[in-house]
C-alpha cells in the first residue's frame, strides 16, 4: 500500500510538471483562456479574430526575452496562424532558422564559385561547414524539444542551451575566417547571416529564460540521486551511451592505461611498424561504424604520427588510447603564416560526440613565427580527455563548442593557447608557457563567448600555471597574463590552482581590436582559492568584468553545476572531481 501511494504520488506530481510546463512554457501567460470575447459594444467578437489576437499575444511574450524582438515577432507572427501552444510556437522558430541559416549556406557556395583569392575561398569552405554544424545542432535541438521526458527536464534543457549556444559560435567562427582576407567577401558573408545569426541568438534566449523560469519553479531538479561509485549501471543506457567491458567490469580507463596488452580492449589497433590493424590513424577511423552507438575503441600504439586527423561529426563514441602522451603522438605544422585559416591549421580535429582520449600527445610544431597553429580543435559534445599532452604556441588548443573535460592534462603554448567559446573544465592540469618572440605577450586564455545567455565558459580547477625551463628567464620581460576577453561576455574561472610568478600582478589583459580595446566591462573573470606567487590579486586590473567569488558563488562553476558531469563522465571511470562537496580540488 505504502509503494501504491508513493506511485500515485509520484503521478500527481508528473501530471503537475506537465500541465504546468505547458502553461508555463516561455510564461505563455497571456493566453486568452476563452475563444470569444464581447467587444466595447456587448457584441460578441469574431472568433478567429480573437485566435489571431492571442496568437499575437503568444508571441510577443515568446519574443520579450530576445535581443532581437522584431525579427523575432515578424517571422514567428507570418508563421504562427492561429497556433498559441508555446512549444509550437518554439518549434516553429528553430525551423525558421534552419531555413534561414540554409539560405545563407546556398549563396556561399554561389560566392565560392566566383571567388579566386584562395584565402578567401578557404573561408568559404570553413563557412560552408560551420553552417551545416550550425543547423545541425537546431535539428537535433528541435528533435529533442519535440520528445519532452520529465524525468530528464533538467538534462534536456541543459542540452538545448549547449548546442544552440555552439549553432551561435559556428555562425560567430564563420566570420572570424575572414578577418585576414583581402577582399570584401567577410562583409558580403555578414550581411548574408546577419538574419540567421540574430535568429539563432533568439532561439538560445527562449530556451534560457524557459529554463530560467522552470528552474525558478523548482521543475528543473534533478529527481534521481547523484551516481555513487557502486550504482553507476543505473545509467549506463542514458543518451544511449552504452560501455564496453573495459568499463562496464570495473576495470577502468585507469587500469587500461596501465596494461601491456591494450590492443586486448580494442577494436582496432594502429601501429607504425605494421604489428596493428592499421599503419594510421585515419585509416582505422574509417572502419568506425557511422552514428556508432557503443565506445569503439582504437589503441594507438608509440610512434610519431604525421598525419591530419578529423574525428567527423558521424564517428560518435570514439575512445583513441596511446601510450602515454610522450609516446603516442600526432603531429602537423599547418599555420597561418603559410597561409592557412587558423580554424583549417588543427593538426587533429574531433567532431564526433563522446569521444575519448586517453595518453595521446597532440602537436602543433609549426613555432611561434608562424603564429596561429593549432594542435587540437575539439566541437564534440560530452567529450573528454585523460592524461594527454596539447603543445604548440599560439592558439594550441581550441576549445570550440559543446561540453569539454580535460584531467591530467599538459597544455602548452605562449598566445592565447587555450581559446574558444566551449562549456569547458579543465582539472588538474598543467598550463605550461612557452618562450615566444621578442616582441609578443604570454596569454593563457582566450574564452570567446559572444552572448550573454550562451552557457559557455573556460573553468580551470585545480593544477597548475608554470613556466617552461626557456621561458623562465624571460617571464618578466615578455609578460605573462591569465586570460584577455576574445569576445565580449568571455567568461574564465580560476579555481583551486597553483599560479606560478610568471603571471603579472595585472592578470588580464584587453582584447585589442582595429575598433580599440574591448570586453572589460562585459567580461566574466574570476579566481577562487588559488595559490602560489601568481595569486596576489590584490594589483589586478580593476575592468567591472573581473569579479570576486564567494563560496557559494563559486559552486556554480563547480562540473556538477557547470556542465552536469555526473551524468557523462562518472560513467567512464576517468578520474573526476565533481565539486558537489564544494571541496577543493587536489
Amino acid at each position: 500500500m505504502i509503494g501504491g501511494a508513493d506511485s500515485q504520488r509520484r503521478r500527481r506530481i508528473a501530471i503537475i510538471g506537465v500541465s504546468t510546463f505547458l502553461l508555463v512554457a516561455m510564461v505563455v501567460a497571456v493566453t486568452v483562456s476563452v475563444n470569444l470575447k464581447n467587444d466595447s459594444n456587448g457584441n460578441v467578437k469574431d472568433s478567429g479574430k480573437s485566435h489571431v489576437s492571442s496568437s499575437v499575444k503568444a508571441v510577443k511574450t515568446l519574443c520579450a526575452p530576445t535581443d532581437y524582438k522584431k525579427e523575432c515577432e515578424e517571422s514567428l507572427t507570418a508563421q504562427a496562424g492561429n497556433t498559441t501552444d508555446a512549444r509550437e510556437l518554439i518549434k516553429i522558430a528553430f525551423n525558421i532558422t534552419i531555413k534561414k541559416i540554409g539560405e545563407g549556406l546556398e549563396k556561399t557556395q554561389l560566392m565560392h564559385e566566383a571567388e579566386k583569392d584562395p584565402r578567401t575561398k578557404e573561408a568559404l569552405d570553413t563557412c560552408k561547414q560551420l553552417m551545416n554544424l550550425s543547423i545541425e545542432e537546431f535539428k537535433r535541438s528541435l528533435e529533442k524539444f519535440g520528445t519532452f521526458d520529465l524525468n530528464h527536464l533538467d538534462q534536456i534543457l541543459t542540452s538545448l542551451k549547449v548546442w544552440l549556444s555552439g549553432a551561435v559560435t559556428y555562425q560567430e567562427t564563420c566570420l572570424d575566417a575572414f578577418e585576414n582576407t583581402t577582399t570584401q567577401a567577410g562583409n558580403k558573408m555578414k550581411e548574408i547571416l546577419k538574419t540567421a545569426m540574430h535568429m539563432s541568438s533568439n532561439g538560445l534566449s527562449i530556451i534560457t529564460e524557459l529554463s530560467k523560469t522552470l528552474t525558478d519553479m523548482n521543475i528543473t531538479k534533478p529527481s534521481r540521486r547523484l551516481l555513487q561509485d557502486a550504482d553507476d549501471e543505473a545509467v549506463l543506457g542514458h543518451d544511449d551511451f552504452e560501455l564496453p567491458d573495459w568499463v562496464d567490469d570495473r576495470v577502468g580507463v585507469r587500469k587500461l592505461l596501465k596494461m601491456t596488452q591494450r590492443k586486448l580492449g580494442a577494436q582496432v589497433v594502429v601501429a607504425k611498424d605494421g604489428t596493428g590493424n592499421f599503419t594510421t590513424i585515419n585509416d582505422a577511423l574509417k572502419s568506425v561504424p557511422m552514428k556508432n552507438l557503443k565506445p569503439y575503441v582504437i589503441y594507438v600504439k608509440q610512434g610519431v604520427y604525421n598525419e591530419y586527423v578529423e574525428v567527423s561529426r558521424n564517428m560518435t563514441h570514439v575512445v583513441m588510447i596511446g601510450d602515454g602522451a610522450k609516446k603516442t603522438r600526432i603531429t602537423g605544422n599547418k599555420n597561418f603564416i603559410d597561409g592557412v585559416g587558423t580554424y583549417r591549421t588543427a593538426t587533429v580535429a574531433v567532431l564526433g560526440d563522446y569521444f575519448v582520449a586517453l595518453g595521446i600527445g597532440f602537436e602543433n610544431s609549426a613555432g611561434p613565427q608562424k603564429h596561429q597553429a593549432v594542435a587540437l580543435r575539439v566541437q564534440a559534445d560530452k567529450s573528454i580527455f585523460y592524461k594527454c599532452r596539447m603543445d604548440g604556441y599560439q592558439d594550441t588548443l581550441y576549445v570550440h563548442t559543446l561540453r569539454q573535460f580535460y584531467r591530467d592534462c599538459i597544455i602548452s603554448g605562449t598566445i592565447d593557447f587555450v581559446f574558444g567559446d566551449a562549456v569547458a573544465v579543465l582539472q588538474n592540469c598543467t598550463f605550461v608557457v612557452r618562450k615566444p618572440l621578442e616582441n609578443q605577450q604570454c596569454i593563457v586564455t582566450a574564452q570567446g563567448r559572444k552572448e550573454r545567455s550562451q552557457p559557455s565558459g573556460l573553468i580551470i580547477q585545480g593544477g597548475s600555471i608554470v613556466s617552461d625551463p626557456k621561458y623562465y628567464p624571460v617571464r618578466f620581460d615578455n609578460k605573462a597574463y591569465l586570460a584577455r576577453p576574445w569576445k565580449n561576455f568571455s567568461r574564465a574561472i580560476f579555481m583551486d590552482t597553483y599560479i606560478g610568478d610568471l603571471i603579472t600582478p595585472d592578470g588580464y589583459m584587453p582584447w585589442q581590436s582595429l575598433e580599440g580595446l574591448s570586453g572589460m566591462n562585459t567580461c566574466f573573470y574570476a579566481e577562487y582559492n588559488n595559490r602560489g606567487p601568481g595569486s596576489d590579486k590584490s594589483k589586478r586590473v580593476k575592468w567591472q568584468g573581473v569579479k570576486t567569488l564567494n563560496s557559494v558563488a563559486a559552486t556554480n562553476f563547480l562540473p556538477t553545476r557547470f556542465f552536469h558531469g555526473d551524468d557523462w563522465i562518472r560513467v567512464t571511470r576517468i578520474p573526476y572531481d565533481s565539486g558537489k562537496d564544494a571541496s577543493p580540488v587536489h
